[in-house]
């Protein structure tokens, strides 16, 4: 999932990690909730840090990574753990993606999760 540019910096070809889009994050989720579906799994919990751990490590991407995961929520998934802070960004975001039904007529999230 990494995406990595060589850059030629003092005279070195250096490797900079590209930071994934909020699109390659839903398209890593969906994925991940397509193949729990095959498995024929109830549901699947991400965690933002493990997430990005796995898709990006050592680069902080948690804005895109959070809008990911908030944007591929769908009527009866659930947000576990929500971060303290008003934006929702934090490494601490965990959902349940319920994988039983993945109908492209199920409504997304719209309510804001009370904690």
């Amino acid at each position: 999932w990494n995406y990595v540019k060589i850059m030629h910096i003092c005279g070195k070809d250096v490797e900079k990690m590209e930071k994934l889009t909020q699109e390659q994050y839903t398209s890593i989720i969906n994925q991940k909730k397509q193949d729990a579906h095959n498995a024929q799994w109830l549901y699947i919990e991400i965690n933002a840090k493990e997430l990005m751990e796995e898709c990006e490590p050592g680069v902080r991407n948690q804005i895109v990574c959070r809008k990911a995961i908030l944007d591929t929520l769908l009527e009866g998934d659930r947000i576990l753990v929500s971060p303290k802070s008003r934006s929702r960004c934090g490494a601490v975001l965990t959902v349940r993606y319920y994988t039983d039904n993945l109908s492209p007529e199920r409504a997304k999230y719209t309510c804001e999760p009370e904690f």
